[in-house]
């Protein structure tokens, strides 16, 4: 089990990692700091706490998850695509300026972490709650990308 957490903790910060670099200066960048923004943004280190206490939730849920789904090849699919639309985001919000497609790919990305917590409900039950802190992120981040795409 305590092998699990680990390669899942490696993976989902590696992910942050590597979304934290393909957004080059992200939210100091000169395009974020004059764009409109949603009145409930929170402050800049609000996001790197929630990240971290997403990530950790989420590692310790699919170490959980992993002995107990009988489609390994479903899992695996969905987590690759859930890494892929979390990385993603990145450039296309902060490096093209592309609010319209990065809302695109943060609904996708909500919907994935909803469909995580409703799929495997059944085999996880409670734990499922896991997921939850991911689950309501997704919806104030895409909150906030919404409001950016209409109001700029």
């Amino acid at each position: 089990m305590a092998l699990r957490i680990i390669i899942f903790l490696a993976i989902n910060f590696g992910a942050l990692a590597l979304g934290g670099l393909l957004m080059g200066d992200g939210p100091n960048s000169e395009y974020y700091s004059t764009i409109n923004k949603a009145p409930w943004t929170p402050p800049g280190w609000v996001f790197g706490t929630a990240w971290t206490s997403i990530m950790i939730c989420f590692s310790i849920y699919l170490a959980l998850l992993w002995p107990k789904t009988e489609n390994k090849k479903l899992l695996t699919s969905m987590f690759t695509l859930q890494f892929v639309l979390n990385v993603l985001w990145n450039p296309v919000f902060f490096n093209f300026h592309n609010a319209a497609l990065g809302m695109v790919i943060i609904l996708l990305l909500t919907a994935l972490v909803w469909w995580f917590m409703i799929h495997y409900f059944p085999t996880l039950r409670w734990t499922s709650l896991l997921i939850l802190p991911y689950a309501i992120w997704m919806v104030i981040a895409s909150s906030l990308n919404i409001y950016i795409w209409a109001m700029n």
